[in-house]
């Protein structure tokens, strides 16, 4: 979730990113408590396989050294032992195929490299986002003009509490891709930083009608966050209601939609408005991510 409301997973994650690697969807992003920014795809790694015993250091300067690399083997290895230790069982295969796609400009060699610190990053960013960030940092250094390890850098840098380096990383990626994908963790960033008003201005300024529904929802999220940051707690209860508030029409979002509102109906004091609404949330949370009904029992006096 975003930071500002109460924490209602059991870790942070986000909607709306792009993947980083193939399998199971999760959450990328972080947030911190004011309104969540779970992640439409994953950059974790695919199925749970048994991959053996390999390490991935084994032999790796003589297979980065091309021909015509003035650095030579000892140069690379060097460089190899300066990047963060890959865990086991890291496998470039488990990239996404699209961010395989964007890694195709460098040789093949580095590519593979920087693909196992993508992962390494998609696989570390809940449990150790500052290994995370240390993987994905470790990426831009060897490939900074792609998308994909731009992208990666600003979500681990937003995971670990870096907002100032997530902003850089992320409005880096807004330029290179001309999208907002990432638009409600850049605005969420701001909000981090002390600048409210900024997260609102973001907020205004986007065509939210072209975005993905489930981004647009997110950017609201963070905006009623701002609201609430302002002391405006009437208006962050508002930013939130709309057609898609409905406890009969559930969407993949709505959970977090719901959690927010209920979460902001209890900072305002509307406490017997904010029980229904967390057991709304309770109700539409099919996947068992948030603590909507321990809110509800707790402001209920049970």
């Amino acid at each position: 979730m975003y930071r500002g409301e109460r924490s209602s997973q059991g870790g942070d994650k986000s909607r709306g990113e792009r993947s980083f690697h193939g399998g199971d969807k999760a959450r990328g992003d972080r947030s911190d408590r004011s309104g969540d920014n779970r992640g439409r795809d994953s950059y974790r790694g695919g199925d749970d396989k048994s991959r053996g015993e390999r390490s991935f250091r084994d032999d790796r300067p003589k297979r980065d050294a091309r021909p015509g690399d003035e650095r030579g083997d000892e140069a690379v290895a060097r460089e190899l032992l300066e990047a963060p230790e890959l865990p086991e069982g890291i496998e470039y295969s488990d990239l996404d195929p699209d961010a395989r796609r964007e890694l195709r400009s460098l040789p093949k060699a580095l590519a593979e490299r920087i693909g196992r610190h993508l992962v390494a990053a998609g696989t570390l960013i809940d449990e150790d986002p500052e290994t995370a960030f240390a993987h994905a940092k470790y990426a831009k250094t060897k490939a900074s003009r792609i998308p994909i390890v731009r992208e990666a850098a600003g979500l681990a840098a937003y995971h670990a509490g870096k907002w100032s380096e997530a902003l850089t990383e992320l409005r880096a990626v807004r330029r290179m891709t001309r999208t907002d994908a990432h638009v409600a963790v850049i605005a969420d960033a701001e909000r981090a930083l002390g600048r409210p008003e900024r997260a609102l201005d973001i907020a205004k300024e986007t065509d939210v009608a072209s975005l993905p529904k489930e981004v647009a929802i997110e950017l609201r999220i963070v905006a009623a966050g701002a609201r609430r940051d302002l002391g405006q707690l009437d208006a962050a209860v508002v930013a939130l209601q709309g057609d898609d508030l409905d406890p009969k029409n559930r969407k993949p979002w709505s959970a977090r939609l719901f959690y927010a509102y209920a979460d902001n109906l209890a900072a305002a004091g509307r406490e017997e408005e904010a029980i229904r609404w967390f057991l709304h949330t309770a109700e539409a949370d099919s996947e068992d991510e948030t603590d909507a009904a321990e809110r509800a029992a707790e402001l209920a006096g049970d």
